[in-house]
């Protein structure tokens, strides 16, 4: 057992939000400016409030972002860290700067992830531990805080994920089971060790619990046996058969159910979110009313996980100018049930409308600067009746942090949502970045970014944008790259950089600069040695690798196997010839930051290392030409990691100057 005494700066960004079986309590990770995670512990107060407490660990040590977490009713958090095959339980307690550490146990096997227990006794398990190995085979334990060692209770052939709880005593688990390529429910029965089906809606569909209210039995699945990946709803163990309404069925949304209450009539009411590009939006549903209520939220991102009792519903929120914190949403003051029920439209919201046309890449006739209305996502935070958000970081300085919108141009091959900073003006701003997100199945949102923020308040205007190959529009559009890595998405990117320049040129200011992490950092210097000569100021890069077909060679089994899955080392036969950076690296012509932590266990260091000394061969000098930084003791999330504020420094200094000292 241990003990930490150390202070926390004020988080700016949380992820992996966790809630209680009760609702009394939350958990998160959380890190400050300088980038130190550490475990959060929320108390849920009675009328609505919520209260963060840092658990950091002892002495400079901080979490990994692969920590998982289990929040308990009395505010302790399970965390169970990750060091390749060990995989160490601790139970953490007491109060910011007084943080006590007791290590429960230690298992080692490949890969090990935690579901919390609905509990109930001082006696009962804390949580639910599900290991794999080298066989396909899902071994699962119960692990207690009393630091006795974790009991096996099964060993069931197959992969296992989900984790749904049929019944408030924690015996019977709904599991996903992956077998032949299909992935069904089974019940877990914790007493006996054994599992039996549970949804098999035809026997080649993949079909899914996600939502189950144990006192009603009412359940939410998803499957995709009638033609589709579609939400449905039922009774478990009813003689009625599952339903899959229209309404739950929205073309280019995701609905992801996040919790169920009673209804005032005694039906079921579920609160969805609802994801669409950048931004998402929350419902309700009631199984008998036949539509979605919307529900009045601030523009921004939520959390895809909460928790709903006493009427209130709790749920992770972010937005560009609003780091991530916890809201809490008294759901029949937003809908106004009492006085607006009539004026509720099946229809949906704003948030569910199809987008406006998008903005053509050309000057004239609009003034310089400015933007058509219609093209405009205007994102703007107004705090509705009923909404209440705690412990949303304020700048150091007591200013405000820069707000974003989104806003659609026209590619290629269709609109492309792009994520601003820089209000109206930005198309005319000293200083414009083109911020290409990692993944490449990733996109970017809404929601706060702290090295965005860091370019917006050095003065410099973002576009964000999310090409072809991004995720949240549709299932088009993230596999337009499919096999295809630097082809539909590279051409989106040359045609937006040249409209922007050539905008840009009209009105006497330098191109844009060029900014992308991982996956992004491939694509910015395929952009950058692509671009006609005079489109690209500058050029910075985070973790990059050179090509599908090198990272392949050099990286880790589980990135292997994603770049095999994805066919990113498959080459494209084109007027461009082959995507290698290393090959291009004599057309890297505009000033150029490389940075890459030294330990970073997706995207091999050796990558940017062979770009440098490729750089070196051709004559480039170092510190005039380029800067190359190895972070040291850096891993892949190198600007999510301690010291990223440093960085964050670095990147918007370099891309606003060009000067790589």
């Amino acid at each position: 057992m241990s003990t930490a005494t150390r202070t926390t700066a004020q988080a700016l960004r949380r992820l992996s939000f966790t809630f209680s079986p009760d609702g009394s309590h939350a958990a998160c990770l959380a890190a400050g400016a300088d980038g130190g995670w550490y475990a959060e512990s929320w108390r849920l107060t009675a009328d609505g409030g919520a209260v963060p407490s840092a658990l950091a660990p002892a002495g400079n040590r901080s979490e990994s972002l692969r920590s998982q977490l289990v929040s308990l009713p009395d505010g302790r958090v399970l965390v169970c860290r990750h060091d390749g095959e060990r995989h160490d339980l601790v139970l953490l307690s007491g109060t910011p700067g007084a943080v006590t550490e007791r290590v429960l146990a230690t298992l080692k096997l490949p890969g090990l992830r935690l579901l919390p227990a609905p509990g109930g006794t001082p006696a009962a398990p804390i949580a639910v531990a599900l290991g794999t190995d080298t066989r396909p085979v899902t071994t699962a334990w119960l692990v207690y805080a009393d630091g006795s060692e974790p009991r096996q209770i099964a060993e069931l052939p197959g992969l296992h994920g989900g984790g749904v709880w049929l019944d408030r005593a924690g015996r019977l688990l709904a599991l996903d089971r992956v077998a032949d390529g299909v992935v069904k429910s089974v019940a877990l029965d914790l007493d006996l060790g054994q599992v039996t089906p549970l949804l098999e809606i035809a026997e080649r569909s993949n079909d899914r619990l996600v939502l189950f209210d144990p006192d009603t039995r009412f359940a939410m699945v998803r499957s995709d046996a009638p033609g589709a990946d579609r939400l449905g709803w039922g009774v478990l163990g009813g003689s009625t058969p599952l339903r899959f309404p229209e309404c739950l069925h929205v073309p280019g949304m995701f609905l992801r159910p996040i919790a169920v209450t009673p209804g005032r009539t005694g039906t079921s009411r579920v609160a969805l979110q609802i994801d669409r590009g950048a931004a998402s939006a929350l419902a309700l549903w009631e199984p008998e009313g036949g539509r979605l209520d919307p529900l009045p939220v601030p523009a921004g991102r939520l959390g895809a996980v909460g928790h709903w009792a006493d009427g209130r519903l709790r749920m992770p929120y972010s937005a560009p100018d609003h780091p991530a914190a916890l809201a809490t949403l008294d759901i029949d003051a937003l809908l106004g049930l009492d006085t607006a029920a009539d004026d509720r439209t099946s229809t949906g919201s704003s948030a569910l409308a199809p987008a406006p046309e998008p903005l053509p890449l050309r000057l004239a006739p609009l003034q310089p600067g400015s933007v058509a209305p219609a093209t405009v996502g205007r994102y703007s935070y107004r705090t509705p009746p009923g909404w209440q958000l705690d412990g949303s970081a304020a700048p150091a300085d007591g200013g405000r942090w820069h707000a974003a919108q989104s806003i659609e141009l026209t590619g290629p091959a269709g609109p492309i949502e792009a994520v601003v900073y820089g209000g109206d003006a930005w198309l005319s701003a000293r200083h414009l970045v083109l911020a290409l997100h990692g993944g490449p199945a990733d996109a970017w949102r809404l929601e706060f970014d702290p090295a965005l923020q860091r370019m917006a308040t050095a003065g410099l205007a973002v576009v964000a944008p999310n090409q072809r190959g991004s995720t949240g529009y549709g299932v088009a559009h993230a596999m337009a790259i499919r096999g295809a890595w630097g082809g539909p998405d590279l051409a989106d990117l040359l045609h937006l950089l040249d409209g922007l320049a050539g905008q840009r040129a009209a009105l006497g200011l330098e191109p844009p600069a060029l900014f992308g992490v991982s996956y992004g950092a491939f694509l910015a210097l395929l952009t950058a040695a692509h671009a006609p000569a005079g489109r690209v100021s500058r050029c910075a890069v985070v973790a990059p690798f050179l090509s599908g077909a090198r990272l392949l060679a050099e990286a880790s089994a589980p990135v292997r196997a994603l770049t095999t899955r994805l066919g990113g080392a498959q080459p494209i036969d084109d007027a461009l010839g082959p995507r290698d950076v290393l090959t291009l690296a004599h057309r890297l012509t505009a000033p150029l930051l490389v940075v890459h932590g030294d330990r970073d266990e997706v995207v091999p260091v050796s990558q940017s290392r062979s770009l440098r000394h490729e750089l070196l061969r051709l004559g480039r000098a170092e510190g005039t030409d380029f800067r190359y930084v190895e972070a040291a003791g850096a891993g892949h999330e190198v600007l999510a990691e301690e010291g990223a504020a440093v960085l964050h420094e670095l990147l918007a200094a370099f891309l606003a100057t060009g000067r790589p000292t």
